[in-house]
Parts: structure tokens; sequence; C-alpha cells
């Protein structure tokens, strides 16, 4: 049997079809929020992290953190163990993780024309259209950025990306259920050899870059012919250390094959590849209205391997720190809008667990105590000398992460 995958723009009726599909067919319906669950359980990651992997954007934070590129490794370990059998059906965006080279998948896209879709969602009712268009538009410009980061590709329902894209609103449910069962009759769809090789090769490099992740390392790798290829997206300052650091790493994991190193140029810019460390602050949130200072600030802390995002707000702040999660904020006091002391008093009533560092020029012997009152960290004034400041965010880090095992 083959694997039916489908992926689909929404109100096109999709769950209709991969219902009918399963009840016709015989086979067990995984979607990506199963697929989550189950990467979850492999890694002890929570499920609301794993799933921002379909977001938009990544987090501003994972240059340094890489967080994304090792969720991805591990939702690739789910459906790699889900390979192991044909007799199912994925729906949603992890499929464009299946590698071409299972070749007993049928990929299906599902869409439908714009005014089909307004209806659906509701945009034929009075003063609903702009409403139901701007929804549609947004869940478009989510598949097309998960196309583009997986594929390369920038339309996400590009013909060459499936092996039919059926359109539902000139098909109904029962034709283009007919039309993908014929579709699954392909010989071209049907299990071989060399596809189910394919499948155990990429249930192989799914378990070796799960591994390098969980060393810290996000690393793409794929195996073929008996061969193991590692994939830098990173200029890399120090090859042959990188190289024999993730030799040593293979060797632990009992990886005998050859194995080969492809690495980005140095030209195509960005940071330097370097692994993840859960002790060094990767996740550090600067906030001053000096967007000169700070934005320099964020350069010679990244020199020093501390990962950083700014905001030049009070309210920026807030709002990223709802959004972005991030572990310890650096934070100065006088500010137009929502000053310092109000952004501490907020983020320590609603996110306690960051450990917030004051850094002022304009601070008071009476702003010291009410900050160390409020639960500051540390108080700094300016000018503060880097080492100082690179230290103390790191204890703010090191206290930060004792609480949350404390916990």
């Amino acid at each position: 049997m083959s694997v039916i995958a489908l992926f689909s723009a929404t109100y096109c009726g999709a769950e209709a079809i991969a219902a009918r599909l399963v009840a016709e067919t015989g086979r067990t319906l995984y979607t990506d929020d199963d697929l989550v669950a189950r990467a979850a359980t492999l890694s002890g990651l929570p499920t609301e992290q794993l799933q921002r992997c379909f977001a938009l954007e990544p987090s501003v934070f994972n240059p340094f953190t890489r967080e994304r590129e090792r969720c991805l490794a591990w939702l690739k370990l789910a459906l790699a163990e889900r390979c192991r059998d044909t007799d199912w059906v994925l729906h949603g965006f992890s499929s464009h993780l299946l590698p071409p080279s299972i070749d007993h998948v049928l990929h299906v896209c599902l869409i439908a024309d714009a005014a089909h879709r307004i209806a659906a969602a509701g945009g034929d009712k009075k003063g609903m259209r702009a409403k139901a268009l701007r929804r549609i538009e947004a869940e478009d410009r989510l598949r097309a950025a998960w196309v583009r980061s997986i594929k390369g590709e920038d339309d996400p329902w590009a013909a060459s990306l499936y092996d039919m894209v059926v359109p539902t609103h000139t098909l109904d449910g029962d034709r283009a259920v007919a039309l993908i069962t014929k579709g699954l009759a392909a010989e071209a769809v049907q299990p071989t050899d060399p596809s189910r090789r394919a499948a155990a090769d990429f249930l192989k490099a799914a378990r070796i870059e799960t591994g390098l992740a969980a060393m810290g390392h996000a690393v793409g790798v794929s195996v073929a012919g008996g061969a193991v290829a590692l994939h830098i997206d990173r200029p890399v300052l120090m090859r042959e250390r990188l190289e024999a650091e993730l030799k040593e790493a293979l060797a632990t994991m009992n990886i005998q094959e050859p194995i080969t190193f492809t690495v980005a140029p140095t030209a195509n810019g960005g940071d330097a590849y370097r692994r993840y460390d859960a002790d060094r602050p990767s996740k550090v949130l600067l906030v001053d209205d000096e967007r000169e200072f700070v934005q320099t600030l964020s350069e010679r802390l990244g020199m020093r391997d501390i990962g950083s995002a700014v905001a030049f707000d009070g309210e920026s702040a807030l709002e990223m720190v709802a959004r972005e999660a991030p572990e310890v904020m650096l934070l100065d006091l006088q500010m137009p809008g929502i000053d310092g002391m109000e952004v501490l008093k907020r983020v320590k009533a609603t996110h306690p667990e960051i450990e917030v560092v004051i850094l002022t020029g304009h601070g008071t012997d009476s702003h010291r105590q009410e900050c160390l009152r409020l639960g500051a960290f540390a108080y700094l004034e300016k000018p503060v000398d880097i080492e100082v400041l690179s230290d103390t965010l790191k204890q703010a880090n090191e206290r930060m992460r004792r609480n949350l095992e404390n916990k």
C-alpha cells in the first residue's frame, strides 16, 4: 500500500476529504497534531515549542538557540517512525517533511478558488467578506512561509511539488476521493525495495539528527547509499575542529558509515555556526530607547556567546515577553511611554521566572531599592564594564534555570 500525503489550503473541504479517504481505504489518519504529540514524547520538549515550527516566523532568539531546527529534527523522527508503515494518510504541513526519495507516497494538494474559499469562510454574509479574505490571506502566508523554508519554493501550490493538485471547487467530495484513490493504483507510487530502503534511511538520518540535536548541534542529516551526509547551513570558523567534534559525537551513536560534510559558504553571510549550550544565555531581551547603544551592546554580547534581541520601548518589550518568552531581560529605567519600573512590575507579575537586570544611567538609591524589592536580579549603572555585564547576565541565566529545575 502507498501513503497518501495531503497538503491543503483552508476552506476547501480538505478535512472531509481526508476523513472519507480514511473510511474508504481503511488507512489511519495522521495529522500535524499527532506528529507534535509523538515528537513531544520522544524529546521531552513542550508541545507549544514544537508547534512553533509551523509558525510564520521563527523566534527572534532562533539565531542563537536554533530551537526551530532542533524541534524540526524531532518532528522528522516522529514522522520517520511512522514511515515504517504504508497504511496511513498524512494530512498537514508535515507532508512536506517526507523526503522525495520515498517513492511510495502519493502527494496531493487540495485547493479551491478564492470565491469558493471566501464563501466557505463566511464571506458571503453581509459585511463579512473583508474579514474572511484577511483570514484566508493570513493562512496562505503561513503555508507559503512553511513551504519556502522546507522546499525552497515560493508558491505553496506549485504543481511540481505534488503528484496531483485537486481543485475542490470543481470536484465534489465523491469525485475528489475517486481521483485520489485512482492515483493510488499508479505504478509510480507502489512500494519497492528502493523506496523501502529510502524510508529506512530517513529513519536513520532522523535518529542521527536528533542525537546531534540533543548535544546542541543543529545539523541537517541525510543517509543514502550506505553513507551519512551532514549539512551545516552556516559558515564555520574552525571547520576541522567542528568536523572532529561531530565525528566524535557520531561515534558515541555507533555510526560506522562514511561521513561527508557540506558547509554553507562564508559568502552567504549570517552568523557563524555555533553549538547550542543550554547553560549559556541565549534568550536575553535588551530594552533601551537609545537605539545605537542597545544595538551595539547586542553585537558585543554576541561576541561573548550571549544571544539577545532588542526592544526600544516598554510597550514593545511587553509584547515580546508575551510572544517570545525571553529568559533574562536587561532593562533601562527611563524610557518614553511605559517606563522601566512599570515594565519590571508587569513582567514579574506575569512571568516571574524571567530574571531582570536593571541597567540605567539616571537611577537613584531609592530606585535601586525599589527595583530589588520588585524582584530585579541586579541593579547596574551606566557606563558598565562589558565583562561585568556579561557575568551578571550569566549569573541571572543560571538562577533562572535553577528555579525552573526546582519547580
